[in-house]
């Protein structure tokens, strides 16, 4: 194995130097692979041959556009630096979200919050809110209209911008 290194191991290397465009890790992979397969298949080599050389340069090919084929095959694996980049999936955004919406609510008058919750928050039509909260339903939509714009300025004094 030391002579079969020693003597074809630099011409192999430098082959599939070439092969892999110049990735050196791979390269050295490649050759330790292939002379691990000849010193595994030493008992089927033939012997009286003049040189190994053009076996080793065949399985060098081989095992380099098998490697291709299979990065072509699946996805490429990713790091886990990228996935700490990613966020965490918790309600925290949601929460802060709802924290600041339900104090810019605190800064409406009763009248507005009422007919907002009723509405927007209550999911009800302004006919229902205004049938549960005993009042027109033309005073609803106004209400809701004024509190949506009241609202919307008590957001952006707290930094919420709308897009």
């Amino acid at each position: 194995m030391r002579a079969l290194y020693r003597e074809h191991a630099g011409a192999l290397y430098t082959y599939v130097l070439r092969l892999v465009a110049g990735d050196r890790f791979l390269a050295e992979d490649v050759v330790q692979e292939t002379l691990l397969r000849a010193w595994k298949s030493a008992s089927r080599l033939d012997p009286a041959a003049r040189s190994l050389r053009p076996w080793l340069v065949t399985v060098a090919r081989r095992i380099v556009i098998d490697g291709h084929r299979s990065r072509q095959a699946r996805p490429p694996e990713t790091s886990p630096a990228a996935l700490e980049q990613l966020p965490a999936n918790d309600d925290m955004e949601r929460s802060l979200r709802l924290m600041t919406i339900s104090d810019a609510l605190q800064d409406l008058s009763e009248a507005h919050r009422e007919a907002l919750v009723a509405t927007y928050f209550g999911g009800r039509t302004v006919n229902e809110a205004a049938e549960e909260l005993g009042l027109p339903p033309g005073t609803v939509r106004s209400r809701v209209f004024y509190a949506l714009r009241a609202l919307r300025n008590a957001l952006e004094e707290r930094g919420v911008t709308t897009s």
